[in-house]
């Protein structure tokens, strides 16, 4: 009997100690997200982005540029930053404004952001100066690399992917669709774009017109549609912004989930 007593004692002894080691195990894997404000800039501006990873680990990871809404780089999209470190990512939110300028209403982001749309060069020279600074960190895995944005940022990095940006891939969310024109000699990074049904700033045809282009030089292209998303759907200050500016943007959790999980998958695929 008394064997059988220790026999049992030394198995419960191993089952403790072994899950305490994996425990162990699994407390170093937890992320510790570092978050650091970098300087950088082009001839014409000042720029500061935002950095965010996992510190815990030295590993090289792909890298994912978030470009702004037209308000300018804030917490929101500081917010996303993070979250893709989490998901085990170099993150870095781009400075399009420079020089610490933003929009306060929507008066002043679209003077902001209308010299981007009408210059996509420029738009094109700051993205690359972002790109430049975080290939420069370790932890860059430089052949994985892709950008999203939101709004105004998510038509930014259509362009930028359309002047034939060396990316793997790119995601808009709620951004404009119509810019720079397709270019299958330009275009290299797969694209997916999320909408909202019901966004009243990017028309029907504006959707036509994108698709078309797109089938046209035979892109590689995913067009993910969100029933009763507004333009700005992903925010979740959007609705308290929409109205107080009296403007047709709203959040969406049901979207803003939906589009998240969409941008995982897709991650997946490019950067296999």
């Amino acid at each position: 009997m008394k064997y059988y007593q220790l026999v049992f004692c030394a198995t419960a002894l191993l089952f403790v100690a072994c899950n305490n080691n994996t425990s162990e195990k699994e407390m170093a894997k937890t992320p510790v997200i570092k978050e650091e404000s970098v300087s950088y800039g082009t001839d014409s501006a000042k720029l500061t982005g935002f950095v965010a990873y996992d510190s815990a680990s030295t590993a090289k990871r792909p890298v994912v540029l978030i470009v702004h809404e037209w308000w300018g780089l804030n917490d929101y999209v500081r917010g996303r930053a993070k979250q893709l470190a989490d998901l085990g990512y170099l993150a870095m939110a781009v400075d399009m404004y420079g020089d610490g300028k933003m929009g306060n209403n929507p008066d002043e982001a679209g003077k902001l952001a209308m010299p981007f749309y009408t210059n996509p060069g420029m738009a094109k020279s700051r993205f690359d100066a972002a790109l430049a600074k975080i290939k420069t960190y370790s932890q860059a895995d430089t052949g994985k690399i892709a950008a999203i944005g939101y709004c105004f940022g998510g038509a930014m990095v259509l362009n930028v992917a359309r002047l034939g940006e060396n990316l793997n891939g790119v995601v808009s969310f709620h951004g404009g669709l119509v810019g720079t024109p397709a270019d299958k000699n330009l275009l290299k990074a797969k694209v997916l774009v999320c909408h909202g049904a019901d966004d009243q700033f990017v028309k029907p045809e504006e959707v036509a017109t994108f698709k078309k282009q797109m089938d046209s030089i035979g892109a590689d292209y995913t067009f993910k549609q969100y029933a009763g998303a507004t333009h700005a759907f992903s925010n979740p200050g959007a609705t308290e912004m929409g109205q107080k500016f009296k403007i047709p943007i709203a959040y969406n959790a049901a979207a803003d989930s939906s589009s998240w999980n969409d941008m995982k998958d897709f991650f997946a695929k490019i950067f296999k």
